[in-house]
């Protein structure tokens, strides 16, 4: 074996430019594979980070709401009959929708108001850095997040702004709350989230379902089915494979993320293929001695297949330092690149496929060599 991967470490570094041009092939699919998959990951995580943070067991929303954002309304009549099913502690309204904030330079921007009673909790600002929650009780009082201090012509708590005409002031900021849509996030009470998206006091955008300690969740589940009409009753789990999909599947964003990670595979393995070919093909004499000498196909198949693992590692080892800078750098971005321990696993099986099977077409030109050529030299 030793001998093999002496062989064949030789093969390749012994023209230093085709072995660079490897590397970049393999580099460049191996990290376009890593950040298209990573975009799709961070993207499936933002796209459900509101349902990931409320205090909630059940989520009771309109039927075939598509994803937290929809704008459909529910009956705030149902909120009575939810809550006296057995089993249910507090049921807690929310309110959601976009409103305009204006700058004091009068220069207009999209926000997305997120509303729930602050004094039973489900779903309000994580992540604060400066103010408090109780804060929000105040009137005018808002939460925002510090990336989106630029956009909103806010510099920290005490700036001022208008939101659908009324004056708001920040009253507490948090980091690290981002939507995937890039429109900020604007945290506030329930009363002031239903004046800045006119949402009529008999509406509400989704009912927060909190449970007894010690209720069955599935058994409140179906008796809250059973009273609540046309509208559903959804695990967080539920809604969040509903956004998800929604948002990866059904917009096409998904399809073009996995389009982009195939043509990195492609255009690597084709990469590969054709310098490992060239490499093969250069060497051809080197192979039909080893033929003539006596040396078994699968000895020569080693040495082929070690070249294309050395190529493996080599690569996935210089992808997995620059993904790891990649994810550093989109960190605080719109959209972070999240790169998971098996994604990391998944990409070097990935590398090490593509590699092999772009030895497959060295194999096949060496299985055709005549040893006899080696005398005619």
């Amino acid at each position: 074996m030793s001998l093999q991967l002496t062989l064949a470490s030789r093969n390749l570094f012994h023209d230093r430019l085709r072995f660079i041009a490897t590397m970049v092939g393999i580099v460049f699919a191996a990290v376009l594979v890593l950040v298209q998959m990573g975009l799709f990951l961070g993207f499936g995580h933002m796209v459900t980070t509101m349902i990931d943070h409320a205090s909630t067991e059940l989520w009771v929303v309109p039927k075939n709401a598509k994803c937290f954002e929809d704008p459909s309304l529910l009956d705030i009549k149902l909120r009575e009959r939810v809550a006296s099913t057995d089993g249910v502690a507090t049921v807690i309204p929310l309110v959601i929708g976009f409103s305009d904030w204006r700058l004091e330079s009068g220069e207009m921007t999209p926000v997305f108001i997120v509303g729930a009673d602050l004094r039973d909790g489900g779903l309000q600002p994580w992540n604060l850095v400066e103010g408090s929650t109780q804060a929000l009780a105040e009137r005018g009082a808002v939460a925002v997040d510090r990336s989106y201090f630029e956009r909103l012509g806010a510099a920290g708590i005490g700036s001022v702004a208008e939101v659908r005409g009324r004056r708001v002031r920040v009253a507490a900021v948090t980091d690290g709350i981002r939507s995937f849509t890039t429109t900020p996030y604007v945290f506030v009470d329930l009363k002031a989230a239903r004046t800045y998206t006119g949402t009529p006091t008999d509406r509400a955008s989704s009912l927060l379902v909190r449970l007894k300690d010690g209720a069955d969740r599935d058994a409140v589940l179906q008796a809250i089915r059973g009273r609540i009409g046309d509208a559903e009753v959804l695990t967080p789990r539920e809604f969040r494979s509903r956004s998800r999909s929604f948002w990866l599947f059904g917009t096409g964003a998904g399809a073009a993320l996995f389009a982009g990670a195939l043509l990195g595979v492609v255009v690597g393995t084709v990469i590969v293929a054709q310098t490992l070919y060239s490499s093969t093909k250069d060497h051809l004499s080197e192979f039909a001695t080893l033929r003539a000498m006596g040396s078994s196909n699968g000895y020569i198949y080693k040495v082929i297949i070690y070249q294309a693992l050395i190529n493996a590692v080599i690569g996935f080892c210089l992808a997995a330092g620059i993904g790891a800078v990649v994810v550093e750098m989109t960190e605080k971005s719109a959209l972070p690149i999240v790169i998971t321990p098996w994604l990391v696993v998944g990409l070097g099986v990935l590398t090490l496929v593509m590699c092999v099977v772009s030895a497959i077409g060295a194999i096949f030109r060496v299985v055709r060599i005549d040893p006899a050529r080696v005398f005619m030299r």
